[in-house]
């Protein structure tokens, strides 16, 4: 049953959390940059980059996906999705920022945050890193918890699979610098399309178990002003579930971005950090209740 195995899943990540050794996810990085290495850098290298690095692992999890009986695919499906999510990281991330602002030290919430955010941290005031930290804490509970649990429930093994590669890809060639804007063209566009569902699906949750009206009036004036088609609905509704403020200008390396706000109500503060763990988790719990009904209701 999908449900009981989302379930095994995220119990497991809670328990041992993400492999400090030898994750697959390393291995896949190391492959992805010695491939870039001898590509160049064109859209159509990108593309096929992509397509080796993701349809081939993704085809050969379905192939012995398609030899094993019931039992050993559930379990397969249990060990992928773990290596697949990242709940207990991002909270041990978020809550990394939390405690040093928490006492005052600004240096090492800079130092801290700028391991979960690709901006520059270097200048950044106790509540710019506080920003940094809610947002990222949003974004990534759709992309790093909830987006695999999607395509795992509507694809299993493969499918979260697929995701979790195309996702990783986007993060490291899905910019729009001179060395990633053609190579990393296909990656980017890819992760846009298969986030498409599951970052609207989370907004819906952060709206649910968070303030219902600001997070939708949120979602529908705010986001469709921000760069990202899936980033902007998921943090605008996450910001308006908290009732704080999010987004203004950021910087990355030489360049300022301007973000629209996010939100409404009060500037967001440390304590917010945790507030935003405890939204993901209540949108989790949501969706698995979903998943687990339907998979009751339908069962054979």
């Amino acid at each position: 049953m999908t449900g009981l195995s989302i379930l095994a899943a995220l119990l497991l990540d809670r328990m041992l959390g993400e492999a400090r050794h030898g994750h697959p996810l390393v291995f896949f990085g190391a492959a992805a940059k010695r491939i870039e290495s001898v590509c160049d850098r064109s859209r159509v290298q990108g593309a096929v980059a992509w397509c080796v690095l993701v349809l081939v692992p993704t085809g050969l999890l379905a192939s012995l996906q398609s030899h094993l009986g019931g039992p050993a695919v559930a379990l397969l499906g249990v060990i992928v999705l773990y290596f697949c999510l990242g709940m207990r990281s991002l909270e041990e991330h978020a809550r990394a920022v939390a405690a040093p602002l928490v006492s005052g030290d600004v240096p090492l919430a800079r130092q801290q945050v700028s391991r979960i955010v690709s901006r520059d941290t270097a200048q950044l005031d106790a509540s710019a890193v506080v920003r940094a930290t809610v947002e990222s804490t949003l974004e990534n509970g759709s992309d790093a918890v909830l987006a695999p649990v999607f395509w795992f429930a509507v694809a299993g093994a493969p499918g979260v699979l697929g995701y979790r590669l195309a996702n990783t890809l986007d993060a490291m060639w899905g910019y729009r610098d001179a060395r990633y804007r053609a190579f990393g063209f296909a990656a980017a566009r890819i992760d846009d399309v298969l986030n498409w569902v599951p970052s609207r699906l989370c907004a819906m949750a952060y709206a649910l178990v968070g303030s219902s009206r600001a997070a939708w009036q949120s979602w529908q004036t705010q986001a469709p002003m921000y760069d990202s088609p899936n980033a902007g609905p998921v943090m605008a509704a996450g910001a308006g579930a908290l009732g704080v403020r999010l987004g203004g200008v950021v910087r990355y390396g030489d360049q300022l971005r301007w973000r629209p706000a996010l939100g409404e109500g009060r500037a967001a503060q440390p304590v917010d950090i945790e507030r935003a763990l405890q939204l993901l988790r209540r949108a989790i719990a949501v969706w698995l209740v979903i998943i687990l009904a339907w998979g009751f209701l339908t069962w054979d």
